[in-house]
């Protein structure tokens, strides 16, 4: 386990807002996310979700009062299994708005979080929920230019099992790809 780092001047990476979100007015639901970014060479720890047939970076939805690093750590244990890991730093965050899972809002709101971490190649075992084990989540490390690949042809062939986060898993492996390889 690392220290806590949180963010002292946080970095808008990009705002994504799906094309069936008319106007960001109205009953919002704000969801605060933290993902993980591990990476070794061109190597890059992330979950394969069998249902959506995608690549994503490990990491979900705080807790309410959570800190955000500290969000991060334990999603990042409890998807991939990962140990010693080490926060080298804060990466920057996206904005998200996207059609709200709840009727009574509408639309959500994400911010997701991004840590640049390292851990070490090995995986201990994990502590799924329930939806992630039936959605066939399983870690594992994969050059991050094959995932890349992977998911722009899911896009490309916009499957109806595609799930509503890989345009952002997709810009952010890019990013990645480009600033940090």
């Amino acid at each position: 386990m690392s220290s806590i780092i949180t963010p002292l001047l946080p970095m808008l990476l990009h705002t994504l807002i799906h094309p069936k979100i008319c106007s960001l007015e109205g009953k919002v639901l704000t969801r605060p996310a933290a993902r993980a970014i591990v990476l070794q060479q061109e190597d890059i720890l992330l979950l394969y979700t069998q249902r959506y047939n995608d690549y994503s970076l490990p990491g979900g939805g705080l807790n309410d009062g959570e800190d955000v690093s500290v969000g991060m750590l334990r999603e990042l244990q409890e998807e991939t299994g990962a140990q010693n890991i080490q926060i080298l730093r804060y990466y920057g965050y996206i904005d998200e708005y996207r059609p709200s899972p709840k009727p009574e809002y509408d639309l959500m709101y994400m911010r997701s979080h991004f840590y640049l971490c390292n851990a070490d190649r090995v995986l201990g075992s994990t502590s799924l929920e329930s939806y992630e084990k039936k959605n066939g989540m399983t870690a594992k490390w994969i050059n991050i230019h094959h995932a890349i690949v992977h998911n722009e042809r899911v896009i490309s062939d916009q499957h109806v099992s595609m799930g509503a986060s890989i345009q952002r898993e997709t810009l952010m492996l890019k990013q990645i790809a480009h600033e940090l390889i």
